[in-house]
């Protein structure tokens, strides 16, 4: 496909020829983050269904809620999307750099640390080994193994960016080198920092790492793999490379001061407070530049969504990104704030995030890549848009009534003549319609692991893409 303008910066030269890329990284990820989302996605389905029936799995301590779900949230953030993202960074930076991948042997060796890092939080997270800090709940040892590993990532793919055969640098480049150093920092912060303070300095720093791992580290991998995808699998010129860069420079300054607002009302500084709402309001800028960006690209090719499937993913992602990220504004304001904080309204917003937004980007770039790598075409089309239907379905289930339910939930919280137990009585409908959509997003889970799976199993047997 010719689309020079946007996710094939021009080259030096025209002496330049494409790299032969292995790939042997990028697939081997793929398929172990894709082993973990089912694994994860099991236990989401365990913990939903013990806000049913909290007797479910009897008293056996490692099967219990509090030591499910921090397995569940990591496992989904790190196990999952996390090794997706990384796996997809290694498909496309050499791509857009037209060289091959600086070290596959280094990218295995990551894989396989990742892999110790991922099952060492299971067993320790099982074992009721907890910091008890959100998304932080690792103990010391496995944050010092995802330092490391998070080094060698970066080594790897800073190493092929120095080496790139093409001067421009495509804008998921710069969204792509951006995360790996905002990723070091925040991380680091949130593990580490949080160790030498405490009380409301240790909460500030921690909704500092909390809404930075979305803000700072799943945002921009996200972005850059739909930077790279929607003209890639459309077909099609990216609408604007000035407009991919005042949503890059806006983001970069303004997420960075928002987390403060998961503490309204609470025992921090006025100022601060307002200083997160601030910001918080201003996160429109980004992401109405990078929505607009995203669909102005789709003009005249809309058809596609008729049946090319990542596209339906990186569309759907696309809506989904604008929602959270209109949401997470409206939340920061105080009068919002003081009804939807610490309620399910937060829990579906935050599942919209991971699941609806980011994970549909990821999942359209294994959807596009994995045939791409490995020379043949896709298992199923069926089985892929049938795993889309199921994840929007289900998907939208889960947050609208958690949307609706936490809501009701924070103004019941405000009325001190309702017992709190009434309260949770009250949310167990919106609790069996949360269980039912994320069983249809478990179903396509399955479905998605299962066609890479064959994809990888019966590449002989299909011709290559072409």
């Amino acid at each position: 496909m010719s689309i020079a303008s946007t996710a094939n910066p021009p080259r030096v030269g025209a002496a330049v020829e494409p790299a032969a890329h292995e790939d042997r990284t990028a697939f081997s990820f793929l398929l172990v983050a894709g082993l973990f989302f089912v694994v994860s996605g099991l236990v989401a389905i365990i913990i939903a269904a013990k806000l049913q029936m909290p007797t479910l799995l009897g008293n056996v301590s490692w099967l219990t809620y509090g030591r499910l779900r921090p397995i569940h949230t990591n496992g989904m953030l790190f196990g999952w999307l996390l090794a997706a993202d990384m796996g997809l960074c290694y498909y496309l930076v050499p791509r857009l750099c037209g060289v091959k991948l600086w070290s596959e042997k280094l990218g295995l060796a990551t894989l396989a640390l990742w892999i110790v890092i991922i099952l060492g939080a299971v067993v320790t997270l099982a074992m009721g080994m907890n910091q008890g800090l959100e998304y932080a709940e690792l103990p010391l040892w496995l944050d010092v193994l995802v330092t490391l590993a998070w080094v060698m990532f970066g080594v790897n793919i800073f190493g092929t960016i120095a080496t790139r055969k093409y001067t421009q640098m495509y804008v998921s480049l710069w969204y792509i080198m951006a995360a790996i150093l905002w990723t070091a920092f925040v991380y680091i912060v949130g593990n580490f920092g949080t160790l030498f303070t405490s009380g409301v300095n240790q909460a500030n720093l921690n909704w500092f790492y909390v809404h930075n791992a979305v803000g700072l580290i799943f945002t921009p991998l996200g972005l850059a793999l739909g930077y790279y995808y929607i003209p890639k699998a459309a077909e099609t010129p990216l609408y604007s490379h000035r407009l991919s860069m005042i949503g890059f420079w806006s983001l970069a300054f303004v997420y960075v001061w928002t987390g403060a607002h998961h503490m309204l009302h609470g025992p921090i500084s006025q100022w601060l407070q307002t200083v997160a709402i601030l910001f918080s309001v201003m996160l429109m800028i980004p992401v109405w530049t990078l929505v607009w960006n995203f669909l102005a690209t789709m003009k005249g090719q809309w058809h596609q969504l008729q049946d090319n499937v990542p596209i339906k993913f990186l569309m759907a992602g696309t809506v989904f990104y604008l929602l959270t990220c209109f949401q997470g504004p409206m939340h920061s304001l105080r009068t919002v704030n003081a009804i939807v904080s610490k309620t399910d309204w937060i829990v579906g917003h935050a599942h919209m995030a991971v699941l609806g937004a980011f994970s549909f980007f990821a999942v359209a770039g294994a959807y596009y890549s994995v045939p791409r790598m490995l020379g043949t075409r896709l298992h199923s089309q069926k089985m892929a848009n049938a795993s889309f239907w199921l994840w929007l379905i289900g998907g939208l289930s889960f947050f609208v009534s958690l949307w609706i339910g936490g809501f009701l939930q924070g103004l019941q919280w405000n009325d001190p003549s309702i017992p709190f137990i009434d309260t949770v009585k009250f949310m167990a409908p919106f609790w069996t319609v949360r269980l039912l959509g994320g069983t249809l997003m478990f179903v396509g889970i399955l479905l998605f692991f299962w066609n890479l799976l064959m994809t990888y199993t019966g590449r002989h047997e299909r011709p290559a893409v072409s």
